[in-house]
């Protein structure tokens, strides 16, 4: 694991923290680092072995993610979201879609993002209105997606809908969709104070039809495919770019404090200063330890999603 999170930071150092800023500044959508990253094999990193990839777990995927987001925050985000769509396509395709998709997807040049919240469902899954129907071999899918990261950029979508209204959770189905599905069209990009290059879009669905073979899972297992990728991956994530921003900051505060001179001395000569900078230290040591007792846990039991709730709960502390 150390070899892997090692490269992971070089990689950060040398490739994508030097355009960061840029990056950020000019909303330029992080195309070049994700292939950067695809050149040395993290696009493989969570794909099972059956899948071409390397089957680690998440207290890889998670430090790796910390790493790059120490670098550069909305290249973390991006590679996230294309990363659980690789999951969900190494879990629950069939073996055509999996041989169309997934080799792509491992180079690093053709990116998944998933789409569920919607305008009137915020992060609340089961209140999606989005609808497929099956029409002739096809699904028809009617509603829109809000605030999708890497909406417009990314060349497959994990699409959840709802295929029964009448089942409730039970009638919900993902569906994976191109970019140049007939009837999907993409909004504006979002006006962000953060992660300005991440492409936040909503997607609109107009009568988009897509073969009934780009069904993900089986129908009415939409919920059960999001809680084991989106939820039991992309949670993981999550938390990791929190982590890395974290840590990032942390670094440079110190730095701050070591040049920084008033009345001949640095600031971090002073007492009160060092007492903030030791806070944020342990907070930081804190979460990643925790970090990675709950990677620990859920790579432990295959087939859940474990959440700690202690990270969540201290989540917001690192903020």
């Amino acid at each position: 694991m150390e070899e892997i999170r090692d490269t992971a930071r070089r990689i950060a150092v040398e490739k994508l923290k030097p355009r960061a800023v840029e990056t950020d500044r000019e909303r330029t959508f992080p195309r070049e680092n994700m292939k950067a990253l695809g050149e040395a094999g993290f696009h493989r990193l969570i794909v099972s072995g059956e899948g071409g990839g390397l089957g680690l777990g998440r207290n890889v995927f998670a430090p790796v993610v910390a790493e790059v987001s120490k670098a550069c925050a909305s290249t973390a985000l991006v590679y996230i979201s294309s990363a659980v769509v690789g999951k969900a396509i190494d879990l629950a395709a069939g073996d055509v879609s999996k041989k169309k998709w997934l080799p792509k997807m491992m180079e690093g040049g053709f990116l998944g993002a998933f789409a569920v919240h919607e305008p009137d469902s915020g992060s609340n899954a089961g209140a999606i209105t989005t609808r497929a129907k099956k029409e002739d071999g096809h699904f028809v899918i009617n509603g829109s997606k809000f605030f999708i990261t890497s909406a417009g950029e990314a060349d497959v979508y994990l699409v959840l809908v709802r295929t029964d209204p009448e089942k409730g959770p039970k009638g919900m189905t993902t569906l994976l969709i191109e970019k140049d599905a007939p009837g999907l069209s993409f909004g504006r990009p979002e006006d962000k104070m953060g992660l300005t290059s991440t492409s936040s879009r909503e997607l609109h669905f107009d009568d988009c039809r897509i073969p009934v073979g780009n069904l993900l899972g089986k129908e009415g297992e939409g919920m059960q495919v999001i809680g084991r990728t989106v939820v039991g991956w992309g949670f993981f994530g999550a938390a990791a770019i929190s982590l890395g921003i974290a840590k990032s900051a942390t670094e440079l505060a110190i730095d701050h404090a070591r040049k920084r001179m008033i009345a001949g001395q640095p600031i971090g000569a002073h007492q009160a200063v060092q007492f903030m900078i030791a806070d944020m230290v342990l907070k930081t040591d804190a979460a990643e330890s925790l970090l990675h007792a709950c990677a620990t846990n859920a790579d432990s039991a295959p087939g859940t999603a474990i959440i700690n709730d202690g990270f969540q709960n201290l989540s917001p502390h690192l903020s």
